[in-house]
């Protein structure tokens, strides 16, 4: 999350952020989990650092980071000015630590707008417009994407669709590539049946769940730490792959457990959009088109299953002893790993 205000000559950026893995060198895109990159160890020593020292680490770093940042009004690149940081104190080194980078530059003269950006390698970055009101510009950007032209006087409007079609893009990439968990879930509703009726069953299910707690928690109502959400969901995995196996159909309380589990996967898509933000004069909007995008990434991966397998094999007599069961047998293993690393690693 970053603000940035202009107020005469000047511009001001603070960016909230982990500072470790960008100090050790980590390629955060498209990257969930810090552990699972190659500079994970350095990411978890650089979290044991007092805050005076990490302090250091960075402003060690801060001739790199400027290099990979774009500040631009108009043609003319901008000097950033590192004003500050903000660390927070030594806290579980498994999980980030919010930090504040302030920064200033000084503006050319004329009227430019200004044009802001970090490389690919950083992750998403999320641009608010500062003392503009609800109006003002609210961005998501990522692979290295650059923010919409920012005016030094007033605010760089959004219109309704380009926030719908942003967010449809958003929750479409939550889900493929961004979202494995969610990917397996739907898997796991593929492989109970070849048959439609309870595909479309599950599916109703698991969609008006979360649409209902993805609602209530961005609207304030519902919080769940990640903690509890991340292992549960992966509980869920594990559920829906163990009881294909062993039923032999749609049972009456599948599509229950099924919007059970949809509360908890709301939840997830919930943490996304916290950490995004929305804009609020936009928030129906956005919230409407993240929630199309997540759908349609869901119904990319039934697809995507079906034209791979369901629609050459799903009739087949050996489908279930042969491809049905062993899938969901894997599916269940790959939860079962995710629970106990979310839990116990």
């Amino acid at each position: 999350m970053s603000d940035v205000t202009i107020i005469s000559d000047t511009l001001s950026w603070d960016i909230t952020l982990n500072l470790e893995p960008l100090i050790a060198g980590a390629d955060l895109d498209g990257l969930e989990d810090t552990n699972a990159s190659d500079q994970a160890a350095e990411i978890d020593r650089l979290r044991a650092l007092p805050p005076q020292e990490l302090e250091q680490a960075f402003r060690n770093y801060w001739p790199e980071f400027t290099r990979n940042l774009t500040l631009k009004s108009g043609d003319a690149d901008l000097t950033a000015q590192l004003e500050g940081v903000e660390i927070p104190d030594v806290g579980d080194v498994d999980l980030g630590r919010q930090s504040v980078v302030r920064m200033s530059a000084s503006l050319p003269a004329g009227d430019a707008p200004i044009i802001l950006g970090w490389v690919a390698s950083y992750g998403g970055l999320v641009i608010r417009q500062m003392d503009g009101g609800t109006e003002a510009y609210s961005g998501y950007l990522t692979s290295g994407a650059m923010s919409d032209p920012i005016p030094r006087v007033g605010v760089a409007e959004q219109s309704r669709m380009d926030v719908f079609l942003e967010y449809i893009v958003i929750g479409f990439e939550h889900i493929i590539p961004k979202g494995l968990d969610h990917i397996l879930f739907v898997l796991g509703l593929f492989f109970l049946s070849s048959a439609l009726a309870p595909l479309l069953w599950q599916v109703s299910a698991f969609t008006l769940a979360h649409t209902i707690t993805l609602a209530l928690a961005i609207l304030g109502y519902v919080s769940v730490p990640a903690t509890i959400v991340e292992p549960l969901i992966a509980a869920s995995i594990v559920y829906v792959g163990v009881e294909n196996v062993l039923s032999k159909g749609l049972s009456p309380w599948r599509p229950a457990v099924v919007f059970v589990f949809g509360l908890l996967h709301g939840l997830g898509f919930a943490s996304v959009l916290g950490d995004i933000g929305l804009n609020p004069a936009q928030f129906v909007t956005g919230l409407i088109g993240f929630n199309i995008g997540v759908e349609l990434g869901q119904l990319a991966v039934i697809a995507i299953a079906f034209l791979l397998v369901g629609l050459w094999f799903g009739k087949k007599p050996w489908y279930r002893a042969y491809i049905a069961n062993p899938a969901s047998i894997a599916i269940a293993l790959i939860g079962a790993f995710w629970v106990v690393e979310r839990t116990l690693l």
